[in-house]
């Protein structure tokens, strides 16, 4: 199993582009203390929402704006 982040706008569209990590784990939990350390940056490189995958199965989606 690998477990990766899929980075979106607002709405679902999929954000694809070089500048942004193409991280994969071995487990959901280290994918979910990455996205921890990380999701500050994302948000400023323009991600409003990433949705977690294990394989090729949505786990769940996640907003990045502020609570």
């Amino acid at each position: 199993m690998a477990w990766s982040w899929r980075y979106e706008k607002e709405g679902g569209e999929v954000l694809e582009s070089e500048e942004l990590p193409a991280e994969t784990f071995s487990s959901r939990g280290d994918a979910e203390s990455w996205l921890g350390e990380e999701w500050r940056g994302l948000a400023e490189a323009g991600v409003d929402q990433v949705s977690l995958l294990e394989d090729d199965r949505l786990q769940y989606t996640m907003s990045l704006g502020d609570a």
